[in-house]
C-alpha cells in the first residue's frame, strides 16, 4: 500500500533547478457541430465548476472547467437531439442540441431540495455503510474492459504567472473493476504544450507520472489508497449530510485520520448512492499536520539548498452512471508549494494542476495495447511533448475549454515562441 500511496501523494514532482542559456476511436475529423456555454445556478446565477455534460443515449461528453465553462462538440452522424448537464447538488437538466449551436449558451440548473427523514446515522452506521460499498464494487462499476478516450491537461503557475501548460488526448485501456490481474493502460494519441520562455531560467517545476497517475487517482479501482481494510481502519467515518448527484441521492460520509503512521493521510468525502450503495464521487486533500511527512511524499530531485513546503493537495475523483454501471468521468489533482532557499530572503508560491476528463468511451471489440506503448508512471508528460500550441489542433474531439487565464497564458507563449523562432533564422 506504501508504495501506491507515494505515487498518488507525489503525484511524482520532481523539481530541479535548471541552467539559464493510434487512436481507439480514429484519427480523421468528421463532420460536427460545437456547443459553448457556461452552467449557473438557476437562483444565484453563480458559475458551478466541474459540471458534466454529456450527449443523451451516448457516452461522449466533456466537463466544464474551474469557471463553469464548456465545450462540446457533437458528430451530427449521432444525430443527437439533446445533451444533459449534471452538477453535485443539483437536478440533471437537458437541453436542444440545435436551439445551442451558434452561440453561447447559459445552462441553468436548479438546485434539489432534500428532506432529510429524521434518522440518527451513527459513525459505526458510516463505516458499515462505506464497506457496503467497497463490497459491491463488481457489481456497480463495469466488469469487462473499456476502450476510453479522454483530455489530459497539466500546468505550473508561479504566483499568478504560468510557467508551462501540456495538453494531451490520449487513449486508456480500462481494465474491469474489481480485478486484481489486469491494470490500466493509457497511451498518448495526440498532445501539445506551451512554456514561458522568459521564465525558463527560474526553478523548473516537472511532473512524473502524467496521465498515467490520473488513473492512479481512480480510489475505486485503487482501493489501497483509501478503500483496502487497512486503510479504512486508519479513518473516522461520520455520515454529515446527503446530496443529489445525476438525480440520485448519495450520502456524504467524512472522514479523517485516526492514527498516527509514518507518511501523511487524507481529510475528505465519499459520495455514496443511496440506492445503489456505488461510490459516486471522493473529494479529499491530504493532511499537513506534519509538514516533514508531507513534504517526502512529494520531491524526487531537487537542487541543494532549495527549501520545499507543501502547503495543500486537494483530489477529486466523480464517475458517471450509464445503464446501470459506473464509469470513470473526471479526475484533478491540484497541489500547492512554496521554495525557499538558504541564505536568501525570496519565497516563491506554486500550483501545480493536473485534470483528465473522459469524453469517450466504448465496451465493444476493446484491445490492450502493448506494454511498450503505454506512458509510464515514471515518464514526465512534459517532456515527452513536442508539438507547440496551434490553431484547430484537437479537430472533433471533445477538450476541457481553458479558463480564460489559461487562454491569456496560451497566447503569450504563442508571441515569445514566435519572437524565439524569428530570431533563431537571423
Amino acid at each position: 500500500m506504501k508504495a501506491l500511496m507515494n505515487k498518488l501523494a507525489g503525484i511524482g514532482m520532481i523539481i530541479m533547478l535548471l541552467v539559464s542559456a493510434g487512436s481507439a476511436f480514429g484519427q480523421e475529423a468528421a463532420p460536427f457541430v460545437t456547443i459553448t456555454g457556461v452552467v449557473k445556478d438557476s437562483k444565484t446565477k453563480d458559475r458551478l465548476p466541474f459540471a458534466s455534460i454529456n450527449i443523451v443515449g451516448s457516452s461522449v461528453g466533456t466537463v466544464a472547467n474551474s469557471e463553469g465553462e464548456f465545450s462540446l462538440k457533437v458528430l451530427t452522424s449521432l444525430n443527437a437531439l439533446s445533451f444533459e448537464v449534471s452538477h453535485l447538488g443539483y437536478v440533471n437538466k437537458l437541453f436542444s442540441v440545435s436551439e445551442s449551436q451558434e452561440k453561447e449558451v447559459v445552462c441553468y440548473v436548479d438546485a434539489y431540495s432534500i428532506v432529510l427523514d429524521a434518522v440518527i446515522i451513527t459513525p459505526e452506521n458510516a463505516r458499515s455503510l462505506v464497506e457496503e460499498a467497497v463490497n459491491k464494487i463488481k457489481d456497480n462499476y463495469n466488469d469487462v474492459p473499456n476502450s476510453m478516450v479522454a483530455f489530459y491537461r497539466e500546468y505550473v503557475k508561479q504566483r499568478k504567472d504560468f510557467l508551462s501548460i501540456s495538453e494531451a488526448l490520449v487513449d486508456i485501456y480500462k481494465a474491469p473493476y474489481g480485478s486484481s490481474f489486469d491494470n490500466d493502460r493509457v497511451k498518448i494519441n495526440k498532445a501539445r504544450k506551451g512554456n514561458n520562455i522568459k521564465k525558463a531560467d527560474t526553478l523548473a517545476i516537472k511532473l512524473q507520472g502524467g496521465p498515467s497517475v490520473m488513473l492512479l487517482l481512480d480510489v475505486v479501482k485503487n482501493p489501497d489508497v483509501l478503500l483496502s481494510q487497512e486503510s479504512l481502519d486508519s479513518y473516522h467515518f461520520e455520515v454529515t449530510d446527503m446530496v443529489n448527484i445525476d438525480n440520485d441521492l448519495n450520502y456524504v460520509v467524512s472522514f479523517t485520520p485516526r492514527v498516527i503512521l509514518p507518511y501523511p493521510l487524507y481529510i475528505g468525502k465519499l459520495y455514496i448512492s443511496k440506492e445503489r450503495k456505488a461510490i459516486s464521487m471522493i473529494t479529499f486533500t491530504m493532511d499537513m499536520s506534519d509538514m516533514n511527512k508531507a513534504s517526502q511524499q512529494f520531491i524526487r530531485k531537487k537542487p541543494y539548498g532549495l527549501i520545499f513546503t507543501p502547503t495543500s493537495a486537494t483530489y477529486m475523483v466523480t464517475y458517471k452512471q450509464f445503464d446501470g454501471k459506473y464509469y470513470l468521468n473526471y479526475t484533478r489533482s491540484e497541489i500547492k508549494f512554496r521554495c525557499d532557499w538558504k541564505k536568501r530572503w525570496f519565497k516563491n508560491n506554486y500550483t501545480v494542476v493536473s485534470e483528465q476528463a473522459v469524453t469517450d468511451r466504448s465496451s465493444v471489440n476493446v484491445v490492450k495495447f502493448q506494454s511498450k506503448d503505454a506512458f509510464k508512471s515514471t515518464e514526465i508528460f512534459a517532456d515527452r511533448v513536442h508539438a507547440y500550441f496551434n490553431g484547430d489542433f484537437w479537430g472533433d474531439q471533445n477538450v476541457i475549454e481553458p479558463e480564460e487565464s489559461i487562454q491569456d497564458a496560451i497566447k503569450k507563449f504563442n508571441k515569445q515562441y514566435v519572437k524565439q523562432q524569428d530570431r533563431s533564422k537571423q
